[in-house]
């Protein structure tokens, strides 16, 4: 069987080397790295800097089937590589899965965010991910999926080191009060994006749990989980209302067993 040809772009941080780590034994997968030499050993890994290479030269010596992007790094330039992307997949038959954000909803507080509404975000970040989302929507739906992902928690995820650093050192633990959330790990995410790939499953699709959680009263339960600690809050209230940061599927909901819960992630993801 010819195996598909994937690459993770940005594969050396923690979202991109979950999902390597899930594909890499089904598929023929390469993945790219910035300045985390650990993986310059690897031979699947290629060192690509996304303000100075050009994306084009690396898609052309690789020429994967399906191209995932969980990059970061400076906005203008990602905007640029990204627009390369595009044109690789007009003259290849690649596909592209683009790891976005639930932030593209970010000036939308009032309720939850579902597939097809519109996006309008107050962030950088979240009008970065938006103008990306864009340029692919102008393409042939059968390019490209945008995967549309809360806040991401797991055993080594960033946010779970940071909160583990600032209980041992005694510093105060950011939470907002007001914010209505919905949150999903390394494990499910990767697992999710796996069925997509093997489908071919293309469109918008949002990966977070199907409930959502306070903020502030989800940072306490993982942190009851994490052991007998006592913790200083510091809430940061951005408003008086309730406000919504999450992206729940009304469209394009995945098998059952796919799902998950914000219970179960702090059930059996956050590091004991």
């Amino acid at each position: 069987m010819n195996k598909k040809k994937i690459l993770i772009l940005g594969a050396s941080g923690f979202v991109g080397n979950a999902i390597y780590k899930e594909l890499c034994s089904y598929f023929d997968t390469y993945g790219t790295y910035f300045s985390n030499r650990s993986f310059a050993s690897n031979q699947q890994y290629f060192r690509y800097d996304v303000e100075e290479d050009d994306i084009f030269q690396l898609l052309e010596r690789i020429r994967p089937d399906i191209i995932i992007s969980a990059l970061r790094g400076n906005f203008p330039a990602q905007i640029q590589a990204h627009h390369h992307i595009m044109e690789y997949l007009v003259t290849s038959k690649a596909r592209l899965y683009f790891i976005s954000s639930a932030n593209v909803f970010d000036a939308y507080s009032k309720f939850p965010s579902y597939e097809f509404d519109k996006t309008l975000s107050e962030s950088v970040y979240g009008r970065l991910k938006i103008k990306i989302e864009n340029m692919m929507m102008r393409m042939p739906k059968e390019k490209w999926a945008i995967l549309r992902v809360p806040m991401v928690f797991g055993n080594t995820s960033p946010r779970i080191r940071e909160i583990k650093a600032n209980l041992e050192n005694k510093e105060p633990i950011e939470v907002f009060p007001n914010l209505i959330i919905n949150v999903t790990n390394d494990d499910r995410l990767t697992q999710q994006l796996h069925y997509l790939i093997n489908r071919n499953k293309t469109g918008i699709y949002h990966l977070g749990s199907e409930d959502l959680i306070q903020h502030e009263e989800f940072i306490k339960e993982v942190i009851q989980r994490m052991g007998n600690y006592h913790p200083i809050f510091k809430r940061v209230y951005t408003t008086n209302e309730d406000r919504y940061l999450a992206a729940l599927p009304k469209e394009n909901k995945l098998p059952k067993n796919l799902r998950i819960s914000y219970q179960e992630i702090i059930d059996h993801h956050i590091p004991v």
